[in-house]
Order: C-alpha cells, then structure tokens, then sequence
C-alpha cells in the first residue's frame, strides 16, 4: 500500500506532517481528516522499503483479534458512536497490522457510502463468510450492536474450545519432542563410544546391541536423509492430498473414527455445528443460509456433508433432525434435542443449549485423554532410554563373566 505524506494542523493550532498509508491521495485525505482539524496538500512519499506491508503479508488475524474487535465495536455502537468514528479509532489502536490495514480500508469504503458487510467482505483474510452474514444480518435489523456482541461471545467460545485442546496437548507433544531429541542425542553420541569398547574387548555382541549399532551407523552417514525424506514426502502427499474432494472426506472420516481422539473430534464439530447454526439463526440469518455457511466452517468434511444433506431435505418440506439421522453421523442425543427444537419452535435456544453440552463433553473428554496420554509418554520415554542402556550393558555382563 502507498505511502502518502501530508501537511495537517490539529485542534491546538499545531501544524506538522503526518504520514499515511492509503490506496490513493483521496482516501489519505479521507482518513487525516478523521484525526486532524484541517489538511493541506498530499504528496506520495518518496522509494523505500515498505517494512509494514511486508508484517501486514505476514500477519495472521486470530479469532481471539476479531473477538477482541467485535466486543469493542459493539460497545462503541451502543454509546452512540458513528461507525466511521468506530472503525477509524479501532484501526487506530488496533496491535494486528493486518486487522488494522483492513479496518483503515473498510473506514474508508463506509465513508463513501458503502455499507459495512459489503465492506467487510473485501477482505476475507480477517472477516470470513460467517462474520459478514452476521453483520449483514444485525444491519438489514437494526441491530448491529447486538449481532457483534453476540459475534464477540462465538468467537470467545470457539477460541477458549481451541484453546483448551491445544493447552491439553501441549504436555505430552513436548514430552514426546524431548524423548525423540534424547533418543537421538544417545544413538548418536553415546552409542559409538561403547562400540569402540566393544570392539576393543572382541566379545560376541547380542542381537539388540547389534541393531542399536546399526541404527547409530545409519543416524551418523547420509542414509539418514532416506527417512527423513520419506516422512517429508509423506506429509507433503497427505496434505495436498487432503485438499481434493476425495481425500477430504477420506481423512476427515478417518479422523472420525480413530482411537483416542475420534471422540473428541466429533464431539467438537458438533459443539461448533451447533453454536455457530444457533449464533446465526438467532442474529436473523435465515436457516438455509446459515446451513450454508457452517457446512464452511464445521471444520469436517464428512459431518459438511450431513449438514449438506439436511439442508436439501428443508428445502423440500422436510426435517432437519431426519436428515441428520440418516447420515448417522451426529450422536442420538444432539438429534433429539434438534429434533425437539424443530417441534417447539425454539431451535435457535436448543442449539445453544447443544452447543453448551458438548462444549462440556469436549472439556471433560480432553481431561481424560490427557490423563491417558501422560502416562503413556513416560513409559515410552522409559522404553526408549531404557532399550539404549539395556543394549549397551548386555556386552558388559558377557565381559564380567569372561572375567570371572
């Protein structure tokens, strides 16, 4: 984004240049006078080296910035503060500089006459589908105020979900992280100083210590690439195999099913099925609508699918608790509580009500994988320690006993 420098004065009479970043001169002139009392004449700035668009490239927005922002915004709306004013003091103070230089675009875009969601939806790299049908929602009602507090309390809810997997798996990752490098540090240190012992001594070596000696070979020459290849070509097949349509749905329903963590996977899709579809039904998104954009955001292929299937099944008459039956996907008790929400003209309240219980089930169930895992990891770094000292002590007794 150019750079634009102008002379402005402020509400003390003070007058000095100021730069700004804009697409051109109108909209610097346009975003100065948000700020200052009079501004004079724009020049572009001269060739350098544009530091803060290379971190707005390399930033990421995080749910917990746009929580963050929505919770503000919202206040701000209901104090009365005109949304041009809102967004040019939130981009203002705003510490994500890509955030920011989206909120500075969007102001400028309002401020001809452009409205919010159509604004918004500009830049989906910080406002995806589900964020801008919201706000489309709360502006075509009159409520935005509303719909961004209710926007900021997802967000928060589906941050503090992230958040406690990834806090739950963060003990055993490092924990397995620093049995692989000590695992590594002994065959590729410790091993070759008793293998020339060994060889010094000229005694027969057992099965075991024969092998971790031909590990450590392998770990200390080129070969080593070979598996460190293979890994890498493996992950790199999976992933792009994961962005075809096949192989989408082939690992997410793997995902599904796997030990240990089908469950939990599961039980935290349909928690975000369930608050997003209620967040937005609720904020007055139209139900097929709203099916539309959690099939984006449910973060599961096979589970979009049902959902996919359950909004064909509206759009002829039908139920959407039926169809989700049939796909045998979501557990029996979130179907018949939706199912209840259909009867009683409240699906909007049942699917928070959903939403809470899973989101429940998912934090209890993460507990109990972490007390599973815990132990496991220590009697694997057990193992792994264990199997190098036992294969480099098996010789030794062989040589007491020679002694003897």
């Amino acid at each position: 984004m150019p750079t634009f420098v102008a002379q402005v004065k402020n509400n003390s009479g003070k007058v000095f240049k100021e730069k700004v970043q804009a697409y051109t001169p109108e909209q610097a002139r346009v975003l100065l006078k948000m700020k200052y009392a009079s501004v004079g004449k724009i020049n572009k700035a001269g060739m350098e080296i544009d530091l803060s668009g290379l971190e707005s490239a390399l930033a990421n927005v995080s749910i917990k910035d746009k929580a963050v922002f929505s919770r503000q915004f919202s206040v701000m709306i209901n104090a009365g503060v005109a949304i041009v004013r809102c967004l040019g003091v939130l981009s203002e103070q705003c510490g994500n500089p890509k955030l920011k230089k989206a909120l500075t675009a969007i102001s400028s875009e309002v401020q001809q006459g452009s409205p919010l969601s159509e604004a918004m939806a500009k830049h989906p790299e910080c406002f995806d589908q589900l964020y801008v049908s919201m706000v489309e929602a709360g502006e075509a009602g009159g409520v935005l105020d509303e719909v961004l507090n209710r926007l900021a309390k997802l967000l928060e809810d589906m941050a503090r979900l992230k958040n406690q997997i990834k806090s739950a798996m963060a003990y055993p990752t490092t924990v397995g992280v620093l049995a692989i490098i000590v695992f590594f540090a002994m065959t590729i240190f410790l091993i070759p100083v008793f293998a020339k012992i060994f060889q010094d001594l000229d005694v027969p070596l057992p099965a075991l210590t024969k092998f971790m000696l031909f590990l450590s070979s392998i770990m200390r020459s080129w070969k080593i690439l070979i598996p460190i290849g293979a890994i890498i070509g493996t992950t790199f097949f999976l992933k792009n195999y994961y962005k075809t349509p096949a192989g989408r749905l082939q690992i997410d329903g793997f995902l599904l099913k796997m030990p240990l963590f089908g469950d939990l996977n599961e039980k935290t899709a349909v928690a975000r099925f369930c608050r997003v579809f209620g967040t937005l039904t609720r904020s007055g998104v139209p139900i097929l609508n709203s099916l539309e954009i959690v099939c984006d955001t449910v973060g599961n292929q096979v589970i979009a699918n049902a959902i996919s299937a359950a909004k064909f099944e509206i759009q002829q008459g039908g139920m959407m608790s039926l169809a989700l039956q049939q796909e045998k996907v979501f557990p029996a008790l979130a179907i018949q509580m939706i199912s209840i929400g259909e009867e009683t003209g409240e699906l909007d309240t049942m699917m928070m009500k959903v939403a809470d219980f899973y989101e429940d089930e998912v934090e209890q169930a993460v507990k109990a994988l972490t007390s599973v895992i815990e132990p496991l990891m220590m009697v694997m770094i057990a193992g792994l320690v264990g199997t190098i000292l036992l294969s480099m002590y098996l010789p030794m007794f062989k040589v007491f006993d020679a002694l003897g």
